[in-house]
Formats: structure tokens, sequence, C-alpha cells
């Protein structure tokens, strides 16, 4: 992954060392020193020059049998070195919108941003199967700074998981906004998504799982219904019964 564009001029380990804690934060030293080969002391400097800096904390946390452990996670001021989209603005402006337009006003601002870049991405990604399609939505969602990455389960079903909200302020405010990415791509892959994983939610990254229904047109029931999308390729339209978390 190529963070030569932000990390605050970081490179090399450190700036791999605030990747790895954006993805799985929190993490140890050991957790780490596994990561990239090291003992956990040799990583201990660099995690200290960046607590310095302001960019990691670390907390003791007890974890099964034994003593406390140093988990490591980033700062809101490391948060902050990822690529995000601030705009006040903006949130004043939804604001407006919703108040003249309802919840619908604002999906269907961020549903037309996510239709101009699935009609570019459609014709090349519809002839390819599920899983490499998979690979290259995440290769575009990374593009837009998401740092998005696929997998595939044993059984076919793959994932989405993007590692970073380059509009999380906004999506706190405006879960629409969670919506109309969660409809992109299950416009993309052609299949039915569910959440998993949602970085407002607290959690460290957005996830979504693909089903074996087609999304076009297809009902689809699921035990979570956090996101559960019915789509027709091109609308992009949340199902009727989509209920946003509060």
């Amino acid at each position: 992954m190529d963070t030569s564009s932000f990390l605050g001029g970081f490179k090399g380990l450190r700036a791999d060392l605030l990747v790895a804690l954006r993805k799985e934060q929190p993490l140890t030293a050991s957790e780490l020193g596994k990561r990239f080969g090291l003992t956990a002391n040799a990583l201990r400097r660099h995690l200290k020059e960046l607590e310095d800096s302001g960019l990691v904390r670390f907390r003791r946390e007890i974890r099964g049998v034994g003593g406390p452990v140093y988990a490591y996670s980033l700062t809101e001021q490391g948060e902050q070195l990822f690529p995000r989209s601030y705009a006040n603005p903006l949130a004043d402006a939804l604001d407006v919108v919703r108040a003249e337009q309802g919840p619908e006003g604002v999906a269907r601002i961020f549903r037309k941003r996510w239709e101009a870049v699935a009609q570019q991405a459609l014709p090349s990604l519809a002839t390819l199967p599920l899983a490499e399609r998979a690979a290259a939505l995440a290769r575009l969602l990374s593009q837009h700074g998401y740092m998005a990455e696929s997998s595939e389960s044993a059984a076919g079903a793959v994932s989405i998981r993007e590692h970073n909200c380059v509009v999380r302020e906004i999506a706190q405010r405006f879960p629409e906004v969670c919506t109309a990415e969660a409809a992109f791509i299950a416009e993309v892959l052609g299949v039915s998504v569910e959440r998993q994983q949602h970085i407002v939610s607290g959690c460290a990254s957005c996830e979504y799982t693909t089903h074996d229904a087609p999304a076009r047109g297809a009902g689809a029931t699921h035990a979570d219904p956090l996101v559960t999308l019915e789509l027709s390729r091109g609308a992009m339209r949340a199902a009727p019964h989509l209920q946003e978390p509060e």
C-alpha cells in the first residue's frame, strides 16, 4: 500500500506501524513484532517516538491468563493522518437538505456520487468472476482513500473490508452516507451485501460480506438486519425495509 501521499511524511517502519494500527488496533508490541519480524523491544523505540509525536497511545489490558499487557492504538491526531473528507460546511448543507427533503434527500446526494463511480467501473468489472470483481473493487475504493481489501471464504462468499473512512465525521451525523456506500458496493459486486462491521459504531473497519442470492430483484432476509440491500443494477436504491442504526 502506498502511503507516500499521507501519514504526515512518515515512511518506512513507522508508516507501516501506523497503517497496521489503523487496520487492527489495539495491538501489543509483541503482536506488531510478529507482523514485522522484529522483537517487541525493537519496535518499542519506534512506538515511543510515535507516542511522543501524539499519534499513538497505549493502555493496560488484561488478556486471559497472565499479567496485563500494553495495547497500542492511534490517537485522534493519528487517525487524522489518514484520508478523510472534512467539510463542516458540507455537514451544514446536509442539515438543510435533511430538513427540507428528509433522510432520502441526503441519501440521494451520496447515491449520485457513487453512481458516477459505478458507471465508470461496471463496464470493466461486470465480466469478472465475483472474487476478482471484489479485488478490483477494493483497489478502486483504496484509490478513494478507503484502504480497502477483499477476501474470499471457502464457501465462495467475498468480503470487502475498509480500514479507513474518508467521511467519518459526516457519517456519524448522517447514516444515509453509509447506506449509499453499501448500495454502491452491492451494485458493483452484483450481489446483496450485509455489513458485518462499522467504523462509525466503533469497529476498526467497515466490512461488507456478500450472499449467494443476486442483488437484482432478489429478496433476502438475514439474522442481522443492520444492512441488507436489494438493488437493481443502475438504480442503487436502498430497500424499503432498510433501517440505519442510531
